[in-house]
């Protein structure tokens, strides 16, 4: 079962790539692939921060700009 804040970290997480999908003008995928690369960053980011002791909330954000950055270049 997913920890209350892991959740949350997900949900904020979907917002953040939402966001950027709309700001950049790409089509935003359907809610199962959006939760997905949500799910994956938030993991991604829990272990930036345990190896370089950073904001989990912060890692969140710039991830959030390479998914949407390396989309654009496809």
């Amino acid at each position: 079962m997913i920890g209350f804040f892991r959740k949350q970290q997900e949900r904020l997480a979907e917002q953040f790539i939402r966001r950027q999908y709309e700001k950049k003008g790409i089509a935003v995928p359907d809610d199962i692939t959006l939760s997905l690369q949500a799910a994956q960053m938030v993991t991604e980011a829990h272990g930036i921060a345990k190896k370089r002791g950073q904001n989990v909330l912060a890692i969140l954000k710039e991830l959030a700009d390479d998914i949407i950055t390396d989309l654009k270049r496809r």
